[in-house]
């Protein structure tokens, strides 16, 4: 990830701490630069499918939360999700899953990210674009 001077330890811990969807899903957001974020999907019982796979909806919100977060920094404006894909590659492995996101392009109010999903064997098992409107 590109350095940056500037101190995210505030917004890592508001993004972390509270009963909001991510933190209480087994996600939590590890690092964060400008235009950048990396984060962590912990892997629980409550996480897997009926076939004992990771949870798409899982990897997603691992995706989703990682990249809004990068997408924040832009400005320091709050975003919302306009569109996003996923692709799911290979079933994850481990008790942990591991995300990047990276930035795609970054426009005014429009910013597109590229996300990479990894487990512990650092096997790629899902990636995605995410566009967000930045307020």
């Amino acid at each position: 990830m590109a350095s940056c001077s500037k101190d995210y330890s505030n917004l890592l811990e508001q993004v972390n701490s509270g009963a909001f969807f991510g933190p209480s899903s087994g996600v939590k957001v590890t690092a964060i630069r400008q235009h950048e974020a990396e984060g962590v999907l912990e892997v629980r019982k409550d996480t897997y499918n009926p076939l004992g796979v990771i949870h798409g909806g899982a990897l997603f919100t691992l995706a989703d939360t990682v990249t809004g977060t990068a997408a924040y920094t832009i400005g320091d404006r709050p975003c919302v999700t306009l569109d996003s894909s996923m692709q799911f590659l290979a079933a994850a492995r481990g008790d942990k899953v591991f995300c990047v996101a990276t930035p795609k392009k970054i426009g005014r109010t429009i910013v597109v990210y590229d996300v990479a999903l990894t487990d512990g064997e650092e096997r790629l098992v899902a990636s995605g674009t995410f566009t967000f409107f930045v307020k």
